[in-house]
Order: structure tokens, then sequence, then C-alpha cells
């Protein structure tokens, strides 16, 4: 246990580096409100998961922690770099846009919604967490840790409600950091995240037990009546 806390504390405190240094370099300046805004937000929603995970599911946050795997997809180790760079290359791109050049600025009352949109997605991937204790980072069926279908909670409504709650995030941070074409990077992130969760359909249809069951109960992958 003592080993696994200062993992989480290590990874805990690059996370937080990682995403200042993405968000105040290429801004050229620690003078951005909404700037620190989001980190706090972001952090403390991080902070956060991760405590409730140490407490009540330490497994899955040893799964989650774990950036690799023998059993991982073929397509996913392809996938999967892509979609743990993108954020940081897009909060740049976003400080960018937002601080130095202002190329898409936006109205300054759409800050307060984009703090809305983030807090309600902050919202559904803690359920997403709280629900399903078998949500790697990576493609795989963990026979290892007994996996099943989970039917419930907000995978009652879509199949892949942690996609769900990322795409609400990629709207969210732009809105409040000041950046239209952060808003379109977030859309280019979440077509790569929506190529993933088909690939990752197929796996789970052929190799979950009661996944095709699930499929035709639930017909949606992450927004009700549309997709």
């Amino acid at each position: 246990m003592r080993g696994n806390l200062n993992q989480v504390i290590r990874q805990s405190v690059g996370v937080f580096v990682a995403f200042a240094l993405a968000l105040f370099l290429p801004a050229g300046t620690l003078a951005w409100p909404a700037g620190w805004l989001f980190l706090v937000l972001f952090f403390g929603f991080y902070l956060g998961v991760t405590v409730w995970l140490f407490k009540h599911n330490p497994g899955l946050l040893q799964e989650r922690m774990q950036l690799g795997s023998s059993d991982q997809k073929g397509w996913d180790k392809v996938l999967f770099p892509l979609l743990l760079a993108f954020p940081f290359v897009w909060l740049m791109v976003i400080a960018i846009d937002a601080v130095r050049f202002h190329w898409s600025p936006l109205p300054n009352w759409l800050q307060g919604v984009g703090v809305l949109v983030l807090l309600g997605s902050f919202y559904l991937l803690f359920l997403t967490f709280r629900e399903n204790t078998y949500l790697p980072t990576v493609v795989r069926i963990q026979a290892d840790r007994g996996h099943t279908v989970v039917n419930t909670g907000p995978y009652h409504y879509v199949r892949h409600p942690m996609y769900t709650g990322m795409l609400a995030f990629v709207i969210g941070t732009p809105l409040l950091l000041g950046s239209g074409y952060g808003i379109l990077g977030g859309l280019l992130f979440m077509l790569i995240l929506a190529r993933r969760a088909v690939l990752e359909e197929q796996t789970l249809r052929h190799e979950l037990g009661g996944y095709p069951a699930y499929m035709a109960q639930v017909k949606y992958r992450l927004i009700p009546y549309l997709w």
C-alpha cells in the first residue's frame, strides 16, 4: 500500500506539472485567471477521483496507473499514445490562441457556460468511475480481474459514458479558456476517440460474454438518440 501511495503522489505531481506547463509556457505569462481556474478545477477533480479510488477501489486505481499491457490490443497501441499526447498539444494551442494572439476570441459570458459544462463533465466521469470497476486506460479484456458487463448507472443510457464525459470536457475547456479553435481541436480529439469506441466494441462483442446482449439493450454509444 505504501508503494502504491508513493506512486500515486508521484503521478499526481507529474500530471499537475505537465498541465501547468502546457498552459502557461505557451501563454508566456502567469497572469491568466482563466488558465488558473481551469487548472484548479481540473486538478481538484483529478485529486478527488484519485483519493476516492485509493479508498474505495484501489484495484481500479492500480489498473489505471498502467499505461500499457501485454494483452493490449494492437490497434490501441497506435491510438492510445495519440490520445495521451493530444490533450497537452491541444492545451498549448489553446493557450497560444487565447492569450498570445487572440485568433478566435469568445465572448466573456461563455466562460461561465464553460465552467458549468466542465463541472458537468467531471460529475459524469465520476459516476462512470464509481459504477465501472473495469475501466482501464488501455483496451484489454481483464480476465485477471473477473471482467463482466456493466449496465447500471450511466451505462444504462450510453455504452461509453466516459467518452461522453470527455466530449463535455473538450467543449467546456475551450469555452472557459476563451478559444474557438480549441473547440475545433477538441472535436478532432473526439473523432479519434469515437473511432476507438467502435474498435473497442468489436473487441468486447467478440471476447466479453454478455456484451452483444448489452449492445442490443443500450442502443447508443456516446449521445442518447444520436450515436
